[in-house]
């Protein structure tokens, strides 16, 4: 059968959370510029959350199918342990059967599902389905997770107190720079047999049951600990940065937003009146929370640091039965003179504005992604999973940033500001321009996630549809 004889059929299943869904979303939609069928996965709220937010159908047209999961899915404290394992349990529950049943009563040419849904992978093994893996965490976090069984057998894993800072010889390819403070998050769990904690190292086992593996990363940015993954995954497909790729490959060379909440585009007019480089953006990301007494910390460390500031303050930021209430006057006052609030903004475009300077973040991925392709550098303060291993690679591997990890004080935030944006801005902006032009290089013609994506897409359309078995 010539590959070209018909049109592949790809059905993409993201986990449902809004960092996964941005990252497959764009991938779907490189995916859908070679003319391929693609069938969106996403729950409920979701599917409402993107439809009054985005024009997500409006940007693909009549190849492109936005498909709701089944009611049911708990999407509740997704901040918390307990909510995660509640959402793997209702997604094995609720979205497990009606895959089976779209994918036996469909013509699908392959899966691509987020690397930590092993339930889509069972599914697609009992109807004999090609599927293939997306992970929407970098390199560096996914080798970490690969590697805790091992650190759990030379006794580094429940991790002591007095072994924070030591290196993990353990983790092949970070033996040198790898602490215990910067595993992921769970790995701090004291019981190793609770089920969020077998889940999260279960899943990442699995991976090589995929045809291959999808990275959104690029090669020069994270090639030593790729030759480390292509020694348990051989098929790597390493087509990042996403969001920077799907730029350079559309003819208008500009994207729309993924976003599930509205964003405001004010802070765009506020931005354009301040000059080049002079303010520093901060943002905790879609999930991350803090405490009041951490949110005054920050507060106090970015007015002290006597630089302007924007800030992402989600309504949803500040943790517990203290809310935002009783600001003290002088916060507001100095906000007034020096800063800019918003509850959502568009990111990219943020990053990409002339007077950013310097990005105070949580390390999640696509951040750390967005702001690398911009040559943007980085205050790295990590609250969960990938993030720890995220801002030590920024911080100690690349250089392009300071790692503040488990520190939350007004005096550190402000020296670390004005290091940022003054006293080393020379050293952190050659860094960062010079892996900014990696980054871009990477997803023009010619370049490795350029020819990865090409080989993607040659290694879908060579998939026959299988027969459907009842």
């Amino acid at each position: 059968m010539d590959p070209l004889a018909f049109v592949p059929h790809v059905v993409i299943f993201p986990f449902p959370a809004q960092g996964h869904v941005n990252s497959m979303l764009k991938l779907a939609q490189l995916l859908s510029l070679s003319n391929f069928h693609i069938t969106f996965l996403v729950t409920v709220d979701t599917h409402d959350r993107l439809l009054n937010h985005t024009d997500v159908l409006s940007r693909f047209g009549s190849e492109f199918k936005l498909q709701a999961l089944p009611h049911g899915i708990s999407m509740d404290n997704m901040t918390t342990r307990i909510g995660v394992s509640g959402l793997f349990d209702s997604l094995n529950t609720f979205a497990k059967t009606f895959l089976r049943e779209f994918l036996v009563n469909s013509t699908v040419t392959c899966v691509i599902a987020d690397g930590i849904l092993s339930m889509a992978a069972d599914v697609a093994e009992e109807i004999n389905l090609p599927i293939i893996y997306f992970r929407t965490i970098s390199a560096c976090s996914f080798w970490s997770y690969f590697c805790i069984p091992e650190l759990i057998q030379a006794g580094e894993l429940p991790l002591k107190e007095n072994a924070m800072d030591l290196t993990l010889p353990q983790v092949k390819g970070m033996e040198d720079f790898l602490r215990g403070r910067d595993l992921p998050s769970f790995c701090r769990a004291i019981d190793l047999t609770s089920p969020d904690f077998r889940l999260v190292l279960t899943e990442t086992r699995q991976t090589s049951r995929a045809r291959g593996l999808i990275l959104n990363t690029f090669e020069d940015l994270e090639g030593p600990i790729l030759s480390q993954i292509r020694t348990v995954c051989p098929n790597v497909y390493t087509i990042g940065a996403v969001h920077a790729h799907l730029k350079a490959r559309l003819a208008t060379k500009s994207t729309s937003s993924n976003s599930l909440w509205q964003e405001d585009e004010s802070c765009i007019s506020w931005l354009d009146t301040q000059p080049p480089k002079s303010v520093i953006y901060v943002s905790f990301g879609s999930i991350a929370g803090v405490t009041r007494e951490e949110l005054l910390e920050f507060w106090y460390g970015l007015l002290n640091s006597d630089q302007k500031f924007l800030w992402v303050m989600r309504p949803d930021l500040i943790v517990g039965q203290e809310r935002k209430n009783e600001i003290p006057v002088e916060l507001e006052q100095g906000t007034k003179a020096r800063g800019y609030m918003a509850n959502w903004v568009r990111q990219e475009k943020v990053l990409a504005h002339k007077a950013i300077g310097g990005f105070l973040t949580h390390s999640g991925w696509n951040s750390t992604l967005e702001s690398i392709v911009e040559g943007v550098p980085m205050i790295c303060w990590p609250r969960f999973a990938d993030q720890q291993v995220n801002s030590r690679f920024v911080g100690e591997v690349w250089k392009m940033g300071l790692d503040i990890k488990d520190t939350c004080d007004r005096d550190i935030i402000a020296k670390s500001v004005r290091d940022l944006m003054e006293k080393r801005i020379g050293e952190f902006s050659q860094r960062t321009e010079n892996m900014a032009s990696l980054a871009k290089r990477a997803v023009n013609e010619g370049g490795s996630s350029y020819i990865n994506l090409d080989r993607l897409i040659q290694d879908i359309r060579s998939m026959i549809p299988p027969m459907k078995q009842s």
